[in-house]
Formats: structure tokens, C-alpha cells, sequence
């Protein structure tokens, strides 16, 4: 049987602001298996941000157990923890982050470069990735010359390029009309699916939470079966 995904274990992060304690999140526990995609629920300040940041390991600050794929991470170093964003993780956020001085197809290509493929390699995959995503025709294209929702699309390409074990999405399309947004997210959770990630995506959106695997839902600090 393989292991899961990703496991969190009594994760906890605390901030003090103006002298006051404030408990973000109060002994989190979560288990996504392998290819399971999970809406993580909450609204704005409860905290979805902060778990992402905590499971990313972008964010230190936290105590509690964090395992990727079987593999302890929460007390890795900054090399290790880099190696483990490259190798099993991908990025999803409200707004694309886009390098705004490369193409969309660089965008892309970059992320696959990063991780140690050739330039063949990686160009094949972003050109593949872009195609699924409807972009053939944009790939020369920057970011300033790309409508709010090809944009998006570039950085679901991007996220996705290196195939990762887990995908993690903060409001990926928060920042979209609610047309576009429900498009954008039926492509994402049709690659996601397609290629076998798991995935933790952070919505406020009751209706495309719907439409995961299941749906977890943070309120006082703690994760409960919505």
C-alpha cells in the first residue's frame, strides 16, 4: 500500500499581535492520499493560507509533524526543504506570480529547467501542459498580453510541470470572474487528475468545493469533515 500523500499531525501556529496571543491553528490533523483532491474550507483569516504555507514549507514558526510521501519534513533545513518544494510540490496561488519579463511557454519551461530537466524535456512538457490548457496559440505571449484567466492557466501549467506527488492551491481562482473561474478550475482538476496528484486546494467557493474529492473545513483552528 502506498503512503499517503501528505500527513499533518497536531499542527499548531501561534502570531502575537499588539501583546496578544492569537492561536491560528490549534492542532491541525489531515491525511490526503495519493491522487485524492481535498477542498480545504474557511473563510477569509481562519487560517487556509498559514496551513499551506505550514505544509509547503515556506513558513516556519509551527510545531507539529509534517510527512510528504512518507518522508518527515517538518525539521528538514533549508536545503532539504528546497529539495522537497522541487521534487514533490507544486504551486498554485490567487494571483499567477508569472515572471512578467518571459513567455508563457518560459514560464513553464523554467519551472521543468529548475528541476533538473533538459530543455527538451521540459519544453516538451510545457507545450503539452499548455495545449491541454488551451493555450497553443499563446505561447509567446507575456503575462501583460494574456487576459486574468490565461494567465491562471500559465501558472496551473507551471504548478503542474514537474508532475508533484502534492499540489497545493491558495484561492487559485479567487482573483477570476465566476465563469471563468468555474473553467479554470474544471482544467486544473481534470490535469490533476490525469497525471495522479494529490492535491490541497484553499477555497471560500462552497460550489467548486463541491466538485473535489471531499472537503475538509478549518474553523477555530481545527480541520472538520464538512
Amino acid at each position: 500500500m502506498s503512503e499517503p500523500a501528505l500527513v499533518v499531525e497536531g499542527l499548531r501556529r501561534s502570531f502575537e499581535q499588539g501583546g496578544v496571543r492569537i492561536d491560528v491553528l490549534n492542532g491541525v490533523d489531515l491525511s490526503i492520499a495519493p491522487g485524492e483532491i481535498v477542498a480545504l474550507l474557511g473563510p477569509s483569516g481562519s487560517g487556509k493560507s498559514t496551513l499551506l504555507q505550514a505544509v509547503g514549507l515556506l513558513e516556519g514558526g509551527f510545531s507539529g509533524k509534517i510527512s510528504i510521501g512518507g518522508e518527515r519534513v517538518e525539521a528538514l533545513d533549508n536545503q532539504g526543504r528546497t529539495r522537497v518544494r522541487r521534487e514533490r510540490l507544486g504551486f498554485v496561488y490567487q494571483f499567477h506570480h508569472l515572471l512578467p519579463d518571459f513567455s508563457a511557454r518560459e514560464n513553464v519551461l523554467l519551472a521543468g529547467l529548475v528541476s533538473g530537466r533538459s530543455e527538451a524535456e521540459a519544453g516538451a512538457r510545457a507545450d503539452e501542459l499548455l495545449a491541454a490548457l488551451g493555450l497553443s496559440s499563446r505561447l509567446g505571449h507575456r503575462p501583460a498580453q494574456l487576459s486574468g484567466g490565461e494567465q491562471q492557466r500559465v501558472a496551473v501549467a507551471r504548478a503542474l510541470a514537474n508532475k508533484p506527488m502534492l499540489i497545493l492551491a491558495d484561492e487559485p481562482t479567487g482573483n477570476l470572474d465566476e465563469a471563468t473561474a468555474a473553467t479554470v478550475l474544471a482544467e486544473f482538476l481534470a490535469l490533476v487528475r490525469g497525471q495522479g496528484s494529490a492535491a490541497l486546494v484553499a477555497t471560500h467557493n462552497e460550489a467548486l468545493a463541491g466538485r473535489m474529492d471531499r472537503v475538509v473545513r478549518l474553523h477555530e483552528g481545527r480541520l472538520a469533515q464538512a
